[in-house]
């Protein structure tokens, strides 16, 4: 007969908690294996050149004295700080991108609420308006240089000489609004970004409590003012924050419409200049740094809005 103090067997043996420990950790390890090598190639990828650029930010690193090459610790980052042309740069970024995302939203905004509506061929109208979103930045700040803004043969003094007449004022664009001419093209590239992003937000929208405030008597503009708007102001956010994420990064439209010219060079423009012209490695990549530094932070409050957007989904 066998008693409480007999060995246990196997089977009791390989339920111990250890071992089901084990088991989990061997699971997890193959469903995560397949993913390693994604996970190894974005670290490759992206941050080694990161690192890289870090080590170089702390280094007088300029190619027309080379050897003079050493550790500078943070002299480049108090050069960039205090460089007259860097803080004028800065400036001008931040006003690039305040104006672009607060034009986009609006415009985008107004276009979403006319294609939230029913109508005939609304599926089409949907599918045009996002197409500027789609062209290669580089070749809209072309169409925009030559096609809209030439002075001589754009369609903006086109349409000013078929309405006024050969005698009608024909501006330069580009040389009389140089910061204006590269918003407008942003803007018109940047709208059907922010329109998609709430026009998700008004397809969200609870139908049945908005049927019940218009038959509660509430007129359109009391449905929008204290419903639809609160309802999208996280869409908003979302928005405006990834709009200012890519947009304070942007090159192609400075360089391509005024080459950061009368006024236009914003930080990306200007750490290019000291990469490719002053050739002083050090001082550019501790720019890039401090625009990294800036994109880390407007990102950290995009993915906390994602992440509420998510929770409210959830919990509905």
């Amino acid at each position: 007969m066998s008693t409480a103090l007999e060995p246990r067997s196997d089977a009791a043996t390989a339920d111990r908690p250890g071992d089901g420990r084990s088991a989990r950790r061997a699971g997890d390890w193959a469903r995560r294996a397949p993913l390693l090598p994604a996970l190894i190639f974005l670290i490759i990828v992206t941050q080694l050149p990161f690192v890289g650029t870090l080590v170089i930010s702390f280094m007088d690193w300029n190619a027309y004295y080379p050897d003079e090459r050493g550790f500078a610790g943070f002299d480049n980052f108090a050069r960039v700080l205090t460089d007259v042309n860097t803080r004028d740069s800065i400036i001008t970024t931040i006003v690039l991108t305040v104006s672009v995302v607060l034009i986009s939203l609006v415009l985008g905004l107004l276009i979403a609420l006319l294609l939230d509506r029913a109508f005939l061929g609304r599926g089409l109208v949907r599918t045009m308006m996002i197409t500027p979103f789609l062209v290669v930045p580089v070749a809209a700040a072309l169409v925009w240089k030559h096609a809209l803004y030439n002075p001589e043969y754009g369609l903006f003094n086109g349409l000013l000489t078929g309405l006024f007449g050969e005698n009608a004022v024909q501006p330069d664009w580009i040389s009389t609004w140089p910061l204006s001419s590269i918003v407008a093209a942003l803007v018109w590239q940047w709208t059907p970004f922010m329109m998609l992003i709430i026009l998700a937000g008004l397809q969200s929208k609870p139908h049945d409590v908005m049927e019940a405030a218009k038959i509660d008597g509430c007129s359109n503009w009391q449905t929008f003012r204290y419903m639809t708007f609160p309802h999208l102001r996280q869409y908003l956010e979302l928005g405006g924050l990834l709009g200012s994420i890519y947009i304070v990064q942007n090159f192609d439209a400075v360089f391509t419409i005024t080459s950061g010219g009368l006024g236009t060079a914003n930080l990306p423009y200007t750490i290019y200049q000291t990469f490719y012209n002053a050739q002083d490695y050090g001082r550019a990549s501790a720019a890039g740094v401090v625009v990294v530094i800036g994109t880390i932070l407007i990102a950290m409050l995009a993915l906390r809005t994602v992440s509420s957007l998510f929770r409210e989904e959830g919990s509905r």
